[in-house]
């Protein structure tokens, strides 16, 4: 299993940066393989100033040795032998149109010997961060992860992870959505192979939950007003990902990789005083979009018009 899901992800970073890279006219990512001294490593892959997008990394890792007593306190289990594996990614485009992407799946196993492990689960998910949401772009991203758990049903529940994914991504500061969810699931131990076979779509399925949003929008005008309003919400997901991401806390916190951990931040953001957009603006519709809702039961009539 643990050598499947390591190729798995593999393969899989490598099918999202040709998918990615199929946008960008000359921009490439750049592959910054690195070892952990305790056992592994991974290949970081990071594109940066391309004409779609500002920055993104898809990041893989494989990783092993005793489970650290921090790492042991979180997840209640003894300092056991471990595994780890996964693939990890953050897109953030140029065009305020064109949402950010966030999606990660990951294997972790406890045990002496891999093939028979003590204990293992899987856990991962996807979820888009729109700064002008359309409802177009956002049921054409939750619809493709609800056929993937569909087509995955005895282990994977889409209104479920759905749920997760909306209370994981809140910023309960701002009282607000990071952005407008997507799925988000952890600790799935039910059926190891079924749960290989769910995870390996969910991989696959990444590009053709994004790219059609990405082809839409990445040619819209857009001038200073729009992008200042962009670095706004990219300080949002800043927040998020500093003060309440619990992979950035916990890598942090057990001496990882700091560039890799970090490399989910955008290259720019803005905070400025008490920004509030003003009634009747695209700004201040975008609002209603960062609230949970049943996005695949809604109609173009439920959404509040653009002014």
């Amino acid at each position: 299993m643990a050598q499947r899901m390591q190729q798995a992800v593999e393969e899989g970073q490598q099918q999202i940066c040709e998918g990615l890279e199929a946008f960008e006219p000359e921009a490439r990512f750049r592959p910054d393989r690195w070892t952990r001294e305790e056992g592994g490593g991974g290949l970081t892959r990071v594109l940066e100033e391309g004409q779609v997008f500002e920055k993104g990394g898809v990041n893989t890792s494989a990783v092993w040795g005793t489970l650290p007593a921090r790492m042991a306190e979180v997840l209640k289990v003894d300092a056991l032998p471990f595994f780890a594996t996964g693939v990890s990614l953050v897109v953030h485009p140029q065009s305020p149109y064109v949402p950010t992407v966030h999606a990660n799946f990951r294997y972790f196993a406890l045990g002496e010997d891999l093939s028979t492990p003590e204990d293992e689960w899987f856990g991962g998910g996807a979820d888009l961060t729109p700064v002008y949401p359309t409802l177009e772009d956002v049921q054409h991203f939750h619809q493709q992860w609800k056929d993937v758990c569909e087509r995955h049903e005895a282990v994977a529940d889409y209104p479920d992870f759905k749920e997760q994914c909306d209370t994981y991504f809140y910023l309960p500061h701002r009282e607000e959505s990071r952005g407008v969810g997507g799925i988000f699931y952890d600790y799935l131990r039910s059926d190891p192979e079924a749960l290989l076979a769910f995870t390996k779509d969910a991989i696959q399925s990444f590009v053709p939950a994004y790219r059609p949003i990405v082809q839409r929008r990445k040619d819209r005008t857009y001038g200073p007003p729009e992008v200042a309003f962009q670095r706004i919400r990219r300080g949002r997901y800043v927040e998020f990902n500093l003060v309440y991401d619990r992979g950035t806390k916990f890598g942090l916190e057990t001496k990882g990789r700091t560039e890799s951990i970090l490399m989910s931040l955008p290259l720019r953001a803005r905070w400025p005083y008490n920004h509030t957009p003003e009634p009747g603006t695209p700004e201040a519709r975008a609002a209603w979009f960062f609230t949970p809702r049943d996005w695949l039961q809604l109609s173009a009539a439920d959404v509040p018009p653009a002014e």
